[in-house]
């Protein structure tokens, strides 16, 4: 496989997921344009590991809670790269600025999980399309379960922005898809180096306890992996590929809950 020659913004790339997606892509030829919120250390950090892996890029900084500052980093962007193959929307924000029951939960923190995913979306979508073309890909990194379920109730106001990112991302796979340009959604289970890091270490363990025995390859999945799933999206081959949510999750959403472990994994 090679993207060799393209170019990727990809939001949120300094750390974790999107740094895996960076890394990846970059093996595959791809410039990366690396954004960060507030970690500029380790953005050059991501930034060298792309050159380590032959390709190049830049870092740029934004709080793309704020639709100016989105509207910044595509302006940026095509300053650099002249035109964009692949925009990865990625980037969340620290879990404790919103992590709260639905009882609980105020409208600002509300407003920071909505503003970040699906305000952030919608501007970042209209503006990459301006400088994209006809063979571009649009990937946002959701969470599916937690946008389809109410069981993890602190969940409640990033669970309900994923699900609006989903809705969002089948609206504009419609209005692309004239332009041969694909809208996709890649939902990972719980991931290592991820947002799973910055939740109470108590929650932390016990999501890692329960994810070895529930999911039926038993591990949690890694930044690597979401990057290989980000990379097969964005292949010519997958130009049929329209409008999905992609479970990049080890199988864990095939389980069943109503079932005991014993019945399901032999």
């Amino acid at each position: 496989m090679s993207l060799n020659g393209k170019t990727a913004l990809i939001t949120g790339s300094s750390r974790g997921i999107g740094r895996g997606i960076a890394l990846k892509l970059a093996e595959l030829g791809v410039k990366i344009a690396i954004h960060y919120y507030q970690n500029e250390l380790a953005a050059k950090e991501s930034l060298a590991q792309v050159r380590e892996r032959g390709s190049d890029g830049f870092i740029i900084q934004a709080d793309i809670s704020r639709p100016e500052e989105v509207s910044h980093l595509f302006k940026q962007t095509q300053s650099e790269f002249k035109t964009l193959d692949i925009f990865v929307s990625n980037a969340r924000p620290e879990a404790h600025t919103f992590y709260k029951t639905p009882m609980d939960i105020t409208l600002k923190e509300w407003d920071i999980a909505f503003n970040s995913q699906s305000k952030a979306f919608l501007v970042g979508v209209q503006e990459a399309s301006k400088i994209m073309h006809e063979g571009s890909r649009i990937i946002a990194i959701t969470y599916s379960a937690g946008s389809r379920t109410g069981s993890w109730q602190p969940w409640v106001g990033m669970g309900s922005a994923k699900a609006a990112v989903e809705t969002l991302m089948r609206y504009f796979a419609v209005a692309l898809a004239s332009r041969g340009i694909t809208v996709n959604a890649i939902s990972p289970g719980p991931t290592q180096d991820g947002l799973l890091d910055s939740l109470p270490e108590q929650t932390q363990d016990l999501i890692k306890e329960w994810h070895t025995q529930w999911s039926p390859m038993g591990r949690l999945g890694t930044p690597a992996d979401i990057g290989n799933a980000v990379a097969l999206l964005c292949m010519e081959e997958a130009s049929w590929i329209t409008g999905q949510i992609i479970c990049a999750d080890g199988g864990i959403s095939l389980m069943n809950p109503e079932l005991p472990l014993e019945l399901q994994l032999g």
